[in-house]
């Protein structure tokens, strides 16, 4: 965590708001914010006033960067406990130090690289059970045109892998266009149930003429969730039901 990240914490445990804190200091609720999104930081003049609102010291605030400025070398608690009782040693009780110091490194090491090499197994196996269905896939197809009746259109196949979302799907389909944002984008691959009636308010496959899409279910048409679009009605046109859209794939 940083210094805004553990600052913003702070006051909040105390349930001292930005303004609250801006007005304690003196200074604006934008600087406050500036802060704790680690943009700025406070003056030296303001660190002891914000110590005693937060009732916390600076080992608190600062302990992630003092670390970073100590991560190559020791720090000052390290050095008072580590390096000067070694120091303090005569070269026969450092050289053991040494030889004890190396072995332990050296073992940890084994262990972590073991200990990542039982992580990747595990996930391995994990993924190795995890079961895999494959659907007929059609491109991206959804809301562009086409040719042909979609029954006669050939299909190629995806995988993915078991759910609750896709156990009822019968195929999935490919999102084109945005008229569908926020909850449908372009390039989206959606999984879809076979059924010929959609109730209204529900999300589906149709076809309109030659073109095919996917709408929500509407009274009297088909409608974008993306207000730019008006909604598609019959317009002589028959539409068909191909599915209903149980939700997106997630690859």
């Amino acid at each position: 965590m940083s210094f805004g990240s553990r600052l913003r914490d702070k006051r909040n445990e105390l349930n001292i708001t930005q303004p609250q804190l801006a007005k304690m200091l003196g200074v604006s609720q934008s600087a406050v914010g500036s802060w704790e999104t680690d943009v700025n930081s406070p003056r030296a003049t303001l660190l002891y006033d914000l110590f005693d609102i937060l009732h916390c010291d600076a080992n608190y605030l600062f302990q992630d960067e003092t670390r970073e400025l100590y991560k190559n070398e020791a720090t000052p608690e390290e050095f008072e406990k580590l390096v000067k009782p070694y120091r303090s040693l005569d070269p026969a009780a450092q050289s053991h130090v040494d030889s004890v110091l190396n072995w332990e490194v050296e073992r940890s090491g084994q262990f972590l690289d073991a200990s990542k090499e039982i992580t990747a197994l595990k996930s391995q196996l994990s993924q190795a059970r995890t079961a895999s269905r494959f659907f007929a896939y059609y491109g991206r197809i959804a809301a562009a045109g086409t040719s042909v009746e979609f029954s006669g259109m050939a299909a190629g196949t995806k995988s993915f892998p078991e759910s609750e979302l896709n156990k009822n799907a019968d195929y999935v389909i490919g999102v084109s266009g945005n008229s569908m944002e926020p909850e449908y984008y372009n390039g989206d691959i959606v999984y879809v149930q076979k059924t010929d009636c959609i109730e209204p308010g529900n999300i589906g496959i149709f076809q309109k003429g030659n073109s095919i899409y996917i709408k929500k279910a509407g009274e009297a048409g088909l409608i974008s969730l993306n207000p730019d679009y008006p909604p598609l009605t019959p317009d002589g046109d028959r539409i068909t039901v191909l599915g209903k859209v149980l939700g997106k794939a997630e690859e």
